[in-house]
């Protein structure tokens, strides 16, 4: 797989953080080479554009350090590294332009440690000599020694994995010199010494992973102030004392703690929390109230800690649960036949506690066949069934009072009788007072408040501010923060607008605001009071629909922020008081003044439309849009009926997507989509939208860089099959004139040819008839990336200027 250094992590970050555990494999092979011989390998290479010399010479003198493991047993000296000849499963190097940006080995599992004489100096000194090194993996391949502090020359690192090999020693201050480091896994080795405080000078990092190392002591309180973090692992150490606040980290959503000396306080954690994982620690007292409201919390393990006090039956009914263990506990309490369990959960461990009561019937295992139901070793009953053995209630009962509910002695308890006496009476006087008097104001106030709502019709009420809604619901859509290459950059922070604000920012809506309308409703341009040019669609909304039916939505759309999508700035909501029923939702988008794609490309006129350069970099814009759709948020949107009329540019001519497949319009609104209006990968496709909407997408983009390269409207599913059949032929062809002949002659006649042919080859890949031959979005955003190098460099060379008028030139011929 390549991928771009621009989604160089995207593509990479969570498979290595899959992968920790996988097995890496490695065999010594006997030499096969002698030293003798290495010096002499950069003579021997021939010569080749896709890699330096220095760099494949640097590339065999690691197999050599490596003591030539048998991963690496097809490198030699004739090797095209960049081609992928290296490729082999285990091993594998990927290059942009004439350097290695991804070097990958993983060995056997097991290996033995390198021999005495390896030296880990000499081995990184030489990785030092791959300067635009990315992403670096070396696993389970015995290398042993301290990681050398040169590792900070590797300074365009961005992701390294060195996990199961035999590493020691403190790790390396000069590691937080590594400013685009967002990976780092050193997983399965013997570093020793405490967790760095200086974390926080990597200001990208977002996955740290130091599973099963020798760490020891306190975490540091800088650990809370990676606020880029989303994985944080130090399960399997010897970490002790409270874990620091990390209600600052917004974006964690993996924290594994497992098998350390943490404790007693439950951690403190952001709401998005996804995976909890505090297994086998020292953490004590009962669960903090918050834990209920981790609404997006799927994997929660507690188990083998010494947590007392009521077990919440509210952690088995969370909205995404689907692994919960208490196991090893001593949580009390009595559990109901009738208590409610999310339909999604697998696994549930209530063994070993002092819970008492019925198994509820969500969890019975004579009732349920999907979940996995372990609660031996309580004191439950009404259950036949063979889950293991319970307690007398009895047991239960004293064990609770041995572990915090003590009988206090008799003249304790006859002190406290008394001055509990005296408090309840007084205390009983007071409220007694204070209800009587709240009941007179109420009924008075009621009488007041019916008279004045008699007198005047029913109102509408419009949602205003955050306060609107409920903290709930800022909290239950499942979502991946943006980085700052995928950032939504100068615009407004997302808020709620008055109906008084849409008003006055259209001129109560008047016509001549109006943009125009579609099967959702209508779209009006309008200035808000701040100077700010929006676009307000107001939708059209199903009749009893409340608000409860929009609000997990609206958190979806408030993440639709990026610097090539039409971002979302706002939303309104109105609805009546009398029965809460939503009458009209508003959801206001940022305004692009410049048209749309096709104004400038087909449409354009001649002499002012997009120059080759400016193509390109159109069609990556929409490549990263439909990106960050399809990965940026949770869960994705696919099938977002991509048009090349639905492409908007902005004052510098950057495209944004304007469309996305929001279900909120599809469930709750009063749309009927007709043929005319989708595209046309969802009018060939139209019912597999579910199962392959990232194909469709792909196959619609291949439908406007079709149009980007021929400078011709496509306007039907036969004119894209004649196209890709001329397509097909022109890139099969020898010569460029069969390229140019199909292409936009105005735009063409100042490009390079592999730049244009690597742009119709892609979109030919794009218009597969076969779903599964489509490439994926990263791929093709890797190839347009390579074009724009390579049409930059082609100009670079020509010394023509792109921005200068076109002159006339003669037509292109089709070569036979």
């Amino acid at each position: 797989m390549i991928c771009t250094t621009d989604v160089v992590t995207d593509c990479y970050k969570f498979n290595f953080t899959g992968e920790s555990k996988k097995e890496m494999a490695t065999q010594n092979y006997h030499l096969y080479y002698q030293i003798t011989f290495i010096s002499t390998f950069l003579l021997l290479i021939p010569h080749t554009t896709q890699l330096q010399s220095s760099q494949s010479w640097s590339l065999l003198r690691i197999q050599h350090l490596l003591n030539y493991p048998s991963v690496l047993s097809q490198w030699h000296e004739y090797t095209d590294f960049c081609y992928g000849a290296s490729e082999n499963g285990s091993a594998s190097v990927v290059c942009y332009q004439d350097s290695v940006t991804q070097l990958h080995i993983i060995g056997n599992e097991g290996t033995p440690p390198l021999p005495k004489t390896f030296s880990m100096d000499s081995f990184f000194t030489t990785l030092t000599r791959l300067p635009d090194l990315k992403v670096l993996t070396l696993t389970s391949l015995g290398l042993w020694g301290p990681l050398p502090a040169k590792i900070s020359r590797l300074s365009n690192l961005e992701i390294i994995n060195i996990s199961s090999n035999y590493f020691f020693g403190a790790i390396p201050q000069e590691i937080s010199r590594l400013s685009n480091l967002q990976t780092m896994i050193l997983d399965y080795n013997m570093f020793s010494g405490q967790v760095p405080d200086w974390l926080t000078n990597l200001p990208l990092l977002a996955v740290l992973s130091l599973r099963n190392n020798t760490l020891d002591g306190n975490l540091p309180d800088s650990i809370g102030s990676i606020t880029s973090l989303r994985s944080l692992t130090l399960s399997f150490n010897n970490l002790s004392g409270d874990v620091p606040d990390l209600t600052r980290l917004k974006n964690l959503q993996i924290l594994d703690f497992e098998n350390n000396l943490l404790g007693p306080t439950f951690p403190k954690l952001g709401r998005r929390i996804i995976t909890v994982v505090l297994k086998g620690n020292k953490f004590s007292g009962g669960l903090p109230p918050e834990v209920g409201t981790f609404y997006l919390l799927e994997h929660l393990d507690i188990s083998s800690n010494r947590f007392v006090g009521p077990f919440a039956p509210s952690l088995l009914s969370l909205p995404a649960i689907k692994y919960l263990s208490i196991r090893g506990n001593r949580f009390t309490g009595t559990l109901g036949r009738n208590m409610s369990c999310n339909e999604g959960l697998e696994f549930v461990d209530l063994s070993e506690n002092l819970l008492s009561g019925n198994v509820p019937a969500c969890l019975d295992p004579n009732n349920q066949h999907s979940k996995a139901v372990l609660y031996s070793e309580n004191c439950l009953g009404g259950t036949q069934n063979s889950a293991g053995k319970q307690n007398p209630l009895v047991f239960c009962q004293n064990q609770a009072l041995a572990v915090g509910i003590v009988t206090p002695r008799k003249e304790e308890n006859t002190e406290k009788k008394k001055k509990t006496g005296v408090a309840v009476g007084i205390v009983g006087a007071v409220a007694l007072g204070v209800l009587l008097g709240a009941i007179l104001v109420f009924f008075a106030l009621r009488r007041k408040n019916v008279r004045k709502a008699s007198k005047r019709a029913p109102r509408r009420l419009v949602e205003h501010a955050s306060s609107a809604f409920p903290s709930k619901m800022l909290t239950d859509a499942r979502y991946i923060s943006q980085t700052a290459k995928l950032g939504a950059l100068g615009i407004p922070s997302y808020r709620s607008f008055s109906l008084v604000d849409l008003e006055a920012a259209t001129s109560n809506f008047e016509k001549s605001s109006l943009l125009g309308e579609d099967s959702y409703g209508q779209m009006y341009r309008g200035r808000l009071s701040s100077g700010t040019l929006v676009t307000i669609r107001c939708i059209k909304v199903k009749k009893g629909q409340t608000t409860q039916n929009f609000n997990h939505h609206i958190e979806t759309i408030s993440k639709l922020r990026h610097r090539h999508l039409v971002s979302a700035l706002g939303h309104c909501i109105e609805y009546n008081l009398e029965d809460s029923t939503v009458t009209q939702l508003f959801l206001v988008f940022e305004y692009v003044p410049n048209g749309d794609l096709r104004s400038k490309i087909s449409h354009g006129v001649d002499g002012q439309k997009l120059s080759w350069t400016q193509r390109i970099s159109a069609a990556i814009g929409v490549a990263k849009g439909i990106q960050f759709l399809h990965g940026g948020i949770i869960p994705g949107l696919f099938a977002n009926n991509l048009k090349i009329t639905n492409v908007l540019l902005d004052q510098n001519l950057g495209s944004k997507i304007r469309s996305y497949n929001l279900p909120m319009l599809s469930e709750n609104t009063k749309a009927e989509v007709g043929a005319e209006g989708l595209s046309f990968g969802l009018l060939k496709e139209f019912s597999d939208r579910e199962m392959h909407g990232d194909k469709i997408d792909i196959y619609d983009f291949g439908v406007i860089l079709l149009e980007i390269v021929s400078g011709r409207p496509i306007t039907s599913y036969y004119e894209v099959q004649i196209m890709r059949s001329q397509l097909q032929s022109a890139i099969a062809s020898d010569g460029a004139a069969c390229r140019r002949a199909i292409a936009d002659p105005e735009a063409c006649n100042i490009c390079s040819d592999e730049s244009l042919r690597t742009v119709m080859e892609i979109c030919l890949r794009c218009l597969s008839k076969d779903l599964t031959q489509r490439p994926s979005i990263e791929d093709v955003l890797w190839n347009l990336q390579f074009a724009a190098q390579v049409q930059e460099g082609w100009h670079a060379d020509s010394g023509s200027s792109e921005d200068s008028p076109l002159s006339p030139s003669q037509p292109c011929r089709a070569t036979n």
